[in-house]
């Protein structure tokens, strides 16, 4: 695959939506590679941890984006594929199929903004199993109330779905 500098020259510009299709690219071609070079590991981590293996998935899959976005000048923030806490998840009732939407802000090394990259993981809650290439939308919004607003226009179970921190304090006190 061609490197993130090469690819905005050859796009003539390097905005959220150049980045976007950069980043959509290295996942059609590596998301299932990934799967199967490390699959030792994800299984051993989902077997220990549960879902934090789909993490470690993450980390594999987003390490060279974070080289090639530096390289332009670039960060995300936070990290790809983003805040956990704030992240919105629903699937079916099985939980065979789940989607998580976590989102990163693209920054300038000066600190402007550029957008919003959002990464839709589609996952498996009984067995370490990623149904389908993780998705991503390039927004030019970056507050994260926008957001979620322009997240809920896309689509109606992102919008009925609670955000981590809520679902998981509910979660906790509803043991006590």
């Amino acid at each position: 695959m061609e490197l993130l500098t090469e690819f905005v020259s050859a796009n003539q510009k390097t905005d959220i939506f150049t980045i976007g299709k950069y980043i959509e690219a290295h996942i059609a071609i590596n998301w299932e590679t990934l799967i199967q070079k490390h699959n030792d590991k994800l299984l051993r981590a989902f077997n220990k941890a549960g879902d934090m293996a789909y993490g470690v998935y993450l980390n594999f899959l987003f390490r060279l984006v974070h080289i090639q976005i530096k390289q332009v000048g670039l960060y995300p923030n936070p990290r790809f594929p983003g805040d956990f806490s704030i992240s919105r998840e629903w699937g079916n009732h099985e939980e065979t199929n789940q989607q998580r939407w976590m989102w990163s802000t693209i920054k300038s090394i000066k600190g402007d903004s550029l957008g919003t990259i959002v990464t839709i993981t589609f996952h498996d809650h009984n067995q370490f199993r990623i149904p389908q290439q993780p998705g991503i939308i390039a927004l030019a919004q970056t507050d994260t109330d926008a957001v979620v607003e322009v997240l809920s226009q896309f689509s109606t179970d992102f919008k009925n779905a609670r955000e981590f921190k809520i679902e998981y304090a509910e979660y906790l006190q509803s043991q006590n």
